[in-house]
């Protein structure tokens, strides 16, 4: 039935004299997702991206599209002649579509579904005008469709018409998108990626703002299992699709962990621990010409996300810390990790590095003086070059997959 899509963009288009390169950026990266449909082509024509379905089903394109950052909506879009009985066809098939859908989806038979025909004309030798287009295709409609009613101020179905120089295109479904900025236009960051809910909420968010994310992972074999890293790669698959593919670097942290049992307070394990992981993801960073780091830390949501806990971490860190959740709670979180498709996989039983070494009695307010005399047994430069070094990298989620939906997404 449709073999376009019409792409609107969003922030992308606001750049000023940035925007030819934020666009060029955005159709890159549809491209990039739809790599696994051979035959669809996307190309941009009078100031509109376009997606050419070619023989693929357009309802797979559209979900592909539809997780592209930078994507605000899109429409599947019927094509038509420039021949009005052509036109008028064309709207009463579409709008027959649009009340069946409503209907199966538990619309009522006694409620019309409200419309109006907005038409545009960027042929401007068309002869009829745009308010003639619409009065004659809106005419048509009522006449040919049961179940519909005229409300041109607020009504429930905007059938947009188009007038080309070649052909006229006619949609009336808009498909949401996830917003946002074409990924790779901010540069780029390293994740920290537990097995947990909250950072592959935060590395979503972080990709909306047009990052490329790695992501690396601190694992504790054999105190945690292959179930547990297997997870962490599971969620790397899911977020992958959002940006090409995630590269995963899972650092081997077992040897740091003992260490810091060994010769480190009990109540200070956790900032300890996790200033450790901020030098180890830092130096990987790096190397890796990333910008930033990134964690899904949410202010007072556990004992050690405290204020006082971050001034500690940060202390470590040359490269700024982007902290998206920092003012989320919990529900707005988890309600994030189901739209995206990450919260089924977060929550599998397998326990990761930051929870088999949890203190009874961990310090929620550290300060910096504590902090020093705790670590200073620790041979902190030997034990983070070492984990940097022994790092295990591998890319999940290059290409598009069902998991997930845009749908109620922030």
């Amino acid at each position: 039935m449709y073999r376009l899509l019409l792409v609107r963009e969003g922030e992308a288009a606001l750049k000023g004299k940035n925007r030819s390169s934020f666009e060029r950026r955005l159709l890159d990266n549809i491209t990039m997702a739809l790599r696994p449909f051979t035959e669809a082509r996307v190309y941009r024509s009078d100031g509109r991206v376009l997606v050419d379905v070619g023989g693929h089903p357009w309802e797979e394109i559209a979900q592909a599209v539809s997780r592209v950052f930078g994507v605000v909506s899109l429409s599947p879009v019927r094509v038509a002649g420039h021949d009005l009985e052509d036109i008028e066809n064309a709207a009463v098939d579409l709008m027959e579509q649009v009340v069946k859908k409503a209907e199966a989806g538990g619309g009522s038979a006694n409620q019309p579904l409200t419309f109006k025909v907005e038409a545009r004309r960027a042929f401007k030798g068309y002869p009829l005008t745009s308010p003639d287009i619409s009065r004659r295709l809106g005419g048509a409609v009522l006449a040919r469709v049961p179940g519909l009613r005229v409300d041109v101020h607020e009504p429930q179905v905007e059938l947009a018409v188009e007038v080309r120089p070649e052909e006229v295109y006619l949609f009336a479904e808009r498909i949401p998108g996830p917003g946002g900025l074409p990924v790779g236009v901010s540069g780029r960051a390293m994740l920290l990626l537990s097995g947990g809910i909250d950072s592959p909420v935060a590395g979503w968010m972080t990709m909306k703002r047009g990052v490329q994310v790695e992501a690396v992972h601190f694992d504790s074999y054999p105190f945690t299992s292959e179930r547990s890293r297997r997870k962490v790669e599971q969620l790397a698959d899911i977020l992958g699709p959002f940006e090409g593919g995630m590269t995963l670097h899972v650092v081997h942290f077992t040897d740091v962990q003992k260490a810091i049992r060994m010769h480190c307070p009990e109540p200070f394990y956790v900032t300890i621990m996790r200033r450790m992981m901020v030098r180890i993801a830092e130096r990987i960073a790096t190397r890796r010409r990333a910008l930033a780091l990134v964690t899904g830390e949410s202010l007072g949501q556990v004992a050690s996300q405290t204020l006082e806990s971050m001034v500690a971490i940060n202390e470590v860190a040359t490269l700024p810390i982007l902290r998206p959740l920092v003012a989320w709670d919990k529900v707005e979180i988890i309600r994030l990790a189901r739209s995206i498709g990450t919260y089924e996989t977060s929550i599998q039983p397998y326990e990761d590095c930051c929870t088999i070494f949890t203190p009874r009695n961990p310090s929620t307010r550290p300060r910096l003086d504590q902090v020093h005399r705790a670590e200073e047994k620790l041979d902190v430069e030997a034990l983070t070059r070492d984990a940097a070094d022994r790092v295990e990298s591998a890319t999940f989620g290059r290409n598009w997959s069902p998991a997930g939906s845009m749908n109620g997404a922030y």
